[in-house]
């Protein structure tokens, strides 16, 4: 299960979704999700998924990368699920069994709140999937660089987000190993009583945490030795530059983002 957690990690390419400026990028990411939750209709998660398999499709990038990051989230999915279709007691009622009612908004709302995390998930990874961990830095920095008038730490935010993505893969793998190697010493992580198997948790979150920290204090000597000293004067390898296809996608967002706003108001709900 762990093997299957995406997050975090970038797969090099020569799509039009890679070449698309990062800062274009974040800025339809965040559009994108507006644009999920914006509508309530059917027809809204409609034109949502068809913006999500379009840019899926464009980015070249195999299918099965974005199952394997939604994945490890069925469980949490299946919980919501359950918990909005036997707990919403308003709508026609379909099945009752003493507290738990199971109505027609219930069913509603469980079924859309599954596919917009999906449509979330999906479309979400594109931005850490077709964008490198430094390219991603420096983009939320130049967006947020209006903010350092304020004496805000734009350059320090940025920096921490980046690192923070970057280290998932890194944590997810160390805990494998931990994992495995606790299993070859006996421990019962996946089988035995469940008070066993959380007390055994214990051997896993201390050498995780003493690694990461490990890591962490390595990662800050050898920003040291490279004199690194924040964002006051620092310079760039790679210089951002818009293009004609970063507004042509940031406006297929747009109409795609008015679209559903549209659907929502004109076309009467099949529900």
């Amino acid at each position: 299960m762990l093997k299957d957690i995406t997050i975090g990690q970038y797969f090099p390419g020569e799509s039009v979704i890679h070449r698309l400026d990062p800062r274009f990028k974040i800025i339809i990411t965040l559009l994108f999700i507006m644009m999920l939750f914006t509508g309530d209709s059917v027809w809204c998660l409609i034109i949502g998924a068809v913006f999500t398999v379009m840019s899926i499709l464009l980015s070249k990038i195999p299918v099965k990368m974005f199952a394997k990051s939604i994945k490890p989230l069925l469980p949490f999915l299946l919980i919501t699920a359950l918990l909005n279709l036997f707990f919403v007691s308003t709508g026609e009622v379909y099945w009752q069994w003493k507290f738990l009612k199971l109505t027609s908004d219930g069913v509603n709302i469980s079924v859309f709140m599954i596919i917009r995390i999906v449509l979330l998930l999906a479309g979400s990874s594109l931005l850490t999937y077709t964008t490198s961990p430094i390219t991603l830095t420096d983009a939320i920095e130049r967006l947020l660089s209006p903010l350092k008038k304020l004496k805000f730490p734009v350059h320090e935010l940025s920096m921490m987000m980046s690192i923070a993505l970057r280290f998932i893969p890194t944590l997810v793998e160390e805990t494998d190993k931990i994992m495995s190697a606790q299993k070859a010493r006996g421990a019962e992580l996946d089988s035995g009583k469940m008070t066993t198997r959380v007390r055994n948790l214990v051997s896993i979150l201390i050498p995780l945490f003493i690694s990461a920290f490990r890591r962490a204090d390595e990662l800050a000597t050898a920003m040291e030795c490279r004199c690194y000293n924040g964002g006051s004067g620092r310079t760039r390898l790679r210089q951002m530059n818009c293009s004609a296809r970063d507004y042509i996608a940031l406006g297929i967002t747009v109409l795609f983002f008015a679209a559903v706003i549209a659907a929502d108001k004109l076309i009467p709900n099949i529900f």
